[in-house]
């Protein structure tokens, strides 16, 4: 709605008349607003994070969504160096302040295409150190390396605290090695999962 000034016959005041927003107007901002929405859920859906507490250790579970893209694909068969980086924060939900960092961690897949050979070097580092090398002919095994990782045991429960609640979120993106960047996330995409550590 807006307001449209009246004026007063008998006394040459003016005042405001509260005019009703047309139904079309309504439409297009309920329209907007569920676009918006929509957006909202489908990055907020590209990456799948699951945490599990297992003994002493946090097992995070990661998946990509579509982030094997064809240009990542050509980029792969024309010899360039692909990694995907994963930045992996372990926080704890403080209510009414800022959520606290108990641990932080980053996970590089690499994977080099050698043309002579048709054969992918598969590379996995956490925190700069090696933690998993192998050689493949399969496609589909590299976009599984590249996208998806199970049960990692990234964190120690001896950051936790009892009976408080942690999320982790993880930042995902995609580099070759000469910098530019293939995805249809732009610069990266996140996703996060809650849990509460009981003992």
């Amino acid at each position: 709605m807006d307001l449209v000034p009246v004026r007063s016959g008998s006394t040459g005041q003016r005042f405001f008349r509260i005019r009703p927003v047309s139904p079309a107007v309504l439409v297009g901002a309920t329209v907007l607003i569920v676009a918006v929405q929509a957006v909202s859920a489908q990055v907020s859906q590209a990456l799948r994070v699951v945490p599990l507490v297992r003994v002493d250790k946090l097992l995070v579970s990661i998946e990509l969504r579509e982030g094997f893209t064809p240009d990542v694909r050509a980029a792969i068969h024309s010899g360039l160096e692909t990694t995907f980086t994963y930045t992996v924060d372990l926080r704890l939900d403080v209510a009414g302040w800022i959520d606290r960092t108990m641990g932080q961690s980053v996970i590089t897949n690499t994977v080099d295409y050698t043309n002579l050979t048709r054969k992918y070097q598969l590379e996995r580092r956490i925190d700069g150190r090696l933690d998993h090398t192998q050689v493949s002919e399969d496609e589909a095994e590299v976009r599984q390396w590249l996208t998806t990782m199970e049960k990692l045991p990234i964190f120690s429960t001896s950051l936790l605290e009892r009976n408080r609640e942690y999320y982790v979120r993880v930042s995902a993106s995609a580099r070759p090695s000469h910098g530019s960047m293939l995805w249809p996330f732009g610069s990266g995409t996140s996703g996060q999962a809650k849990f509460t550590f009981i003992r």
